[in-house]
């Protein structure tokens, strides 16, 4: 799908600006129902379109630049609420940002919001979250697995082209398996952990949901190192 999408935009098919209207519109339209975003952030999102495009049109593009995605509300955004799944967090605006996330801002990826979660990544079904539970995107009567069931979910239900998520003992594998999608935790340490609220540092990974092999392939590759 990213690639389709790249070569949509560098076609001028349509522009990252009005694909991210389009996502946000999604978004607004099934999260009452599913409750897989406990944060959207269309300022950020819009600011970053703009962003992309003038990438774009400047042909300094990366193969994310103007892709939408979610992510894990326990990754630090910037001057954005960050919660964990937690109401101990509601309050809480990072202070910089996660440098998975930074990484992909870089590149041009459109943030789209935090996802629902587990509360601190701490279960296998999003339903302990402060906020809710996330409800399956195929089945609202069914859970999407945790911890990472909204970024899950945002992806099943295209909210989303991908969302990141973090695994320490399945909670990326799990839920992209309940969702019908693909997720992948890679080798320890390969992705930075920096500003990612721990569940348990010796073992948290952080890693892609998409609905492809291909697409896990190029955020990974985008997201990784030191």
């Amino acid at each position: 799908m990213i690639k389709k999408i790249q070569e949509n935009l560098n076609q001028k098919k349509y522009s990252a600006v009005e694909l991210t209207k389009q996502y946000l519109a999604k978004i607004e339209s099934t999260n009452e129902a599913l409750n897989s975003f406990i944060t959207v952030t269309p300022e950020l999102a819009f600011e970053q379109a703009h962003k992309a495009d003038e990438m774009l049109r400047a042909k300094t593009d990366t193969s994310l630049t103007g892709i939408p995605f979610a992510i894990k509300d326990n990754f630090c955004v910037n001057k954005t609420r960050t919660t964990a799944g937690s109401n101990m967090l509601k309050d809480y605006i990072a202070p910089y940002t996660a440098t998975a996330v930074q990484r992909l801002l870089d590149q041009g990826a459109v943030p789209l919001g935090k996802t629902n979660m587990d509360e601190f990544a701490m279960g296998s079904s999003s339903e302990t979250s402060a906020y809710g539970p996330t409800k399956n995107a195929h089945d609202p009567t069914r859970v999407p697995g945790g911890s990472s069931g909204g970024s899950a979910t945002a992806v099943a239900a295209e909210q989303a082209v991908f969302a990141l998520g973090t695994d320490t003992g399945g909670s990326i594998r799990q839920p992209a398996a309940l969702s019908g999608i693909v997720g992948f935790k890679p080798t320890y340490g390969l992705v930075s952990r920096y500003g990612v609220i721990a569940m348990a540092s010796s073992l948290d990974t952080i890693g892609p949901l998409a609905s492809s092999v291909e697409d896990t392939e190029i955020v990974l590759e985008a997201m990784a190192g030191p």
